[in-house]
């Protein structure tokens, strides 16, 4: 996501992306028993409840409907939870905790490139990717990553939040992402719509759906491995899949989209 060219921890570890884990104002030390009792579940992620889609002002005109929610705006994790209609109810399908940008939300329309806020709002969900083969039973049109594909995260660029495959002469490497560059994280993913089907630069690229790295994210939303692959065995493209990403209240409240 939309940080290119600047790293919060060395060079080698994570240049660039939304797929970068990021813990703002940690030391060392810290981050890393931090990340140690994660493993062992001493400090497990916040939960919050799942709103009913039927609560929203809008779930996308489908019958498929993807719910992020954070406690508030400075959060960065959360519960993701998918959800399908059935006879005119919704019924939750599965629920799993969520990371989101290290900087927290922000609403969608406001969101500056490069601020490490995950973007509220409701998307589609054009396609999905990874490194990794596509899990069995994925009906949602799967592009597999390898060694020349990128995504372009250059304001200057004709192909901005766009995948290029091999990268586009006027997109900057030091301002793109090369997607096999992370292996856990884009093991599998999913294109959020976001700043997509008109681009307006300087607003944000490259806003997924990814498998969990080691802390919070760049501006995606990310979730364990194991529910990465259950949601792309269920997304069906026909039944217009969304995701509705928000805050329990307030002005970024997932019930207002």
């Amino acid at each position: 996501m939309s940080g290119a060219g600047r790293s919060l921890f060395g060079p080698s570890e994570v240049p660039s992306g939304c797929a970068r884990s990021s813990v703002l104002g940690m030391r060392p030390g810290v981050v890393a028993l931090a990340s140690l009792l994660l493993l062992l579940g001493a400090v497990p992620a916040r939960a919050v409840s799942s709103p009913v889609p039927s609560s929203l002002a809008d779930t996308g005109g489908g019958s498929q409907l993807i719910l992020a929610q954070a406690p508030g705006v400075k959060s960065t994790s959360g519960t993701l939870s998918w959800w399908e209609r059935w006879g005119g109810k919704w019924v939750k399908v599965g629920s799993t905790v969520a990371r989101f940008g290290a900087k927290g939300l922000v609403e969608g329309r406001a969101r500056k490139q490069g601020s490490y806020t995950t973007p509220t709002g409701l998307y589609d969900l054009p396609y999905a990717f990874g490194i990794k083969a596509a899990p069995g039973g994925t009906r949602v049109k799967y592009r597999r990553v390898n060694g020349s594909s990128w995504w372009c995260e250059d304001t200057r660029s004709r192909v901005y939040n766009r995948w290029s495959e091999p990268l586009a002469r006027d997109c900057r490497t030091s301002e793109s992402e090369r997607l096999i560059s992370y292996a856990t994280q884009y093991a599998y993913g999913v294109v959020i719509g976001y700043n997509y089907a008109k681009p307006v630069k300087g607003r944000g690229a490259g806003i997924f759906l990814h498998v969990n790295g080691r802390g919070a994210t760049a501006g995606c939303v990310s979730v364990p491995v194991g529910a990465m692959r259950r949601i792309l065995g269920w997304v069906d493209p026909g039944r217009a899949p969304h995701i509705a990403i928000g805050t329990v209240s307030g002005a970024t409240a997932v019930t207002r989209y």
